[in-house]
């Protein structure tokens, strides 16, 4: 047997925190010798924290990396352990992201990507260049601060293996697992045995399984071992890491980081059997055929040895825990909100409640954060318990329940005006009560009114609601002077509600328009979808609901189900006997219609000719003039309201369809609304299709 004991981790850092995103690796180093581990794995750019962006354009960021790896290299870390470690790295003034490979205090090799991630989220060639030999390496000259440390003038950069006297290991980053021409395809084929990936891998609904496959057939072809680490947690952005970090053999999972998690540091171990590599792949006629025509893969040798001469039981494989989308929801935007809470300054947050199934999501998210944190300093987690004691600045807090800390964390108010029912406001007041938050209900008709008198002495003119008569103008303007007077409550509440109770700092405005409503713009421009983040903002109304649903349970808020059952409303304008205001006939299409347009649109790519094409068929229970016409709304209503995307609160990433502007859609914000030539071209396949039914 060859046995050895590989690491790899879950890493929380921060951009541009350099003295934490050191501490961590330490840590992460530290943690993986004292489970013997001869390897170490850490996540894509490490040291400077994955979510740098322009920051990378700045030459102090490549100083401080450099300075951040000359401590490393200054300690014993490295002693006795081939470490892996993400940064990134100018070679000759072009910017590359790279893993260093260290051991015993000297710089082995720089490893450069070679496919670089540039859709979605991404935009990694702004800021890098991928290496395009990808078959060669030239002398890197290191800095000073390098050379000053160990006498190490250079180091080889470009795409090579690391040799050791007892086996093989080479690097990939990230997008390199993503892509159809892997570089580990070739890694293995040239005999390569443990391949690893350092990955900035963000945390979307049901994703994790594609990841896990790509890792599972990485090396169930052409046998191998495959380490993955990953970011984990938010590290300045509004993607969340769900780091999962994972190790293989032989396309089966033998070791499984969490997806979920409030440790800063989580490290991995696996034994392996590098006998078993070598068996596998020999079994395989036709893989050890393509083998002997594989282009030979540079190796840089070095005096050391990975696997151990002591019998130890190799590491078993298991059985990959998977979570389900609800879960998800519950754990994913929790954690973010846990990071950006603990790293922003703030002392909680505040949600203006409405007793819907959106905010009822976003202030049920918050209790579950304070579950999970209750959770972590019941574990023996003592960054928790500092974080959540710097949080409430009170250096003896310790908290004895979630329900507790969300009163000290988490304040909602109720913002009634007269078109609110009491339903509303009962199912507001029972969930607060559920989790424990400190709550408030408010009036707001006395501003409201105050300011509809100041328009009428300046115009003269007396605005009424449709049911009264009014005008659409009219209605949509006094129902938005609502929502707006809701968003200027909200943001003195949580200025001032700390002060008021005793405490010290201010609160961060949540907000909870869902990625539904974003995406038809059925929102007002400066309400309370306008705060300072948005925990549901990436989520589907139909996953809000099946999270709410197992929210009720799972997390102990049964007044939920209360919410998931009333039907979806704005309370916006008066009930009276004959109209109740609801969002669906307001929009003119329902959630779930709403939901298979914005996936059409943006995960297919359709303009407003292939989505009616791809709708006739699928809805056949629908004339083809009905599926043209909502066809035809939602381009025009989606348009018409693309300019709110500009001013959109930064939310939780956990959709494909994602509306943002900022970042993840980038698409015009001023339309030509009528779309005519599109939607003439939609008249004509539909009198096609009736002349031919």
């Amino acid at each position: 047997m060859r046995l050895a004991t590989l690491a790899t981790c879950n890493l929380n850092q921060w951009s541009l925190d350099f003295d934490g995103n050191l501490d961590r690796i330490l840590q992460s180093i530290q943690i993986a010798k004292e489970q013997d581990a001869t390897y170490r794995l850490g996540p894509e750019l490490e040291v400077t924290g994955y979510s740098c962006e322009d920051a990378f354009l700045e030459e102090d960021t490549f100083l401080h990396a450099w300075e951040v790896m000359a401590e490393i290299l200054s300690s014993d870390a490295t002693e006795g352990i081939l470490c892996d470690i993400g940064m990134p790295i100018s070679h000759k003034n072009v910017s590359y992201n790279c893993r260093v490979l260290v051991l015993n205090q000297q710089i082995l090799m720089i490893r450069p990507k070679i496919f670089l991630a540039n859709d979605g989220n991404y935009r990694e060639t702004r800021w890098f260049s991928a290496w395009s030999q990808e078959r060669s390496i030239e002398p890197f000259s290191l800095p000073e601060t390098i050379r000053d440390l160990n006498q190490q003038h250079t180091a080889p950069i470009g795409i090579a293996a690391i040799a050791t006297r007892d086996t093989t290991v080479a690097s990939e980053t990230c997008e390199e697992l993503f892509t159809p021409k892997s570089p580990h395809i070739g890694f293995g084929l040239d005999g390569i045995e443990i391949i690893t990936n350092g990955s900035g891998s963000h945390h979307q609904l049901r994703k994790l399984n594609e990841r896990i496959d790509l890792i599972r057939g990485a090396t169930a072809k052409g046998g191998g071992v495959y380490l993955y680490a990953n970011q984990q947690g938010c590290d300045g952005s509004r993607l969340y890491f769900d780091g999962c970090a994972l190790i293989a053999i032989n396309g089966e999972i033998v070791a499984q980081g969490s997806q979920f998690s409030l440790d800063d540091v989580e490290v991995i171990t696996a034994t392996v059997d590098l006998q078993e590599v070598c068996s596998f792949r020999r079994s395989i006629s036709s893989r050890s055929a393509q083998a002997t025509q594989v282009d030979n893969i540079q190796r840089i040798s070095i005096d050391f040895d990975l696997t151990t001469s002591q019998f130890v039981a190799p590491t078993k494989p298991i059985t990959v825990f998977y979570h389900q989308p609800e879960e998800e929801i519950a754990y994913g935007p929790a954690c973010w909100l846990w990071d950006y809470l603990r790293r922003s300054g703030s002392s909680g947050y505040f949600v203006p409640i409405s007793g819907g199934a959106d905010s009822s999501s976003t202030i049920a998210l918050v209790g579950s954060m304070c579950q999970l944190v209750v959770e972590s300093i019941s574990r023996g987690n003592q960054q928790t318990l500092a974080d959540i004691r710097k949080v409430l600045a009170d250096e003896t807090y310790m908290p004895s329940s979630a329900h507790k800390l969300a009163n000290r964390i988490l304040h909602t108010c109720y913002m009634a005006s007269e078109n609110s029912s009491k339903d509303t406001k009962d199912r507001a007041q029972a969930i607060s009560e559920q989790i424990g938050n400190f709550h408030l209900n408010a009036n707001i008709d006395g501003i409201v009114n105050a300011f509809l008198s100041l328009f009428v002495r300046l115009t003269g003119k007396q605005p009424q609601f449709k049911v009264n008569g009014g005008s659409l103008s009219e209605n949509l303007a006094l129902q938005n002077i609502q929502a707006r007077t809701r968003m200027v409550l909200a943001y003195l509440l949580a200025q001032l509600l700390p002060w008021v109770r005793g405490y010290k700092g201010g609160l961060l405005v949540l907000g909870s328009a869902n990625v539904d409503e974003s995406l038809r713009g059925y929102v007002t421009k400066y309400d309370c979808s306008s705060a300072d983040i948005n925990p549901i903002g990436g989520i589907s109304k139909r996953d809000l609901r099946q999270f709410l649903r197992w929210a009720a349970n799972h997390l102990g808020y049964p007044a939920l189900i209360d919410v998931v059952n009333a039907p979806p409303t704005a309370e916006l304008e008066p009930i009276t006997e004959n109209y109740n205001q609801k969002d669906e006939i307001d929009m003119g299409m329902t959630y779930d219609e709403l939901g298979k347009f914005g996936i059409l649109r943006k995960v297919h790519r359709c303009g407003p000719v292939r989505m009616f094409e791809k709708l006739v068929y699928e809805w056949e229970h629908l004339s083809p003039a009905i599926v043209a016409e909502k066809v035809k709304r939602f381009f025009f209503y989606y348009s018409v309201n693309r300019h709110k995307m500009t001013t959109m609160t930064p939310s939780y990433h956990a959709e494909l369809y994602s509306p943002e502007d900022n970042r993840f859609d980038l698409r015009q914000f001023l339309y030509n609304v009528r779309w005519s030539w599109q939607f003439r071209q939609i008249d004509q396949l539909v009198k096609k299709l009736e002349t031919k039914n």
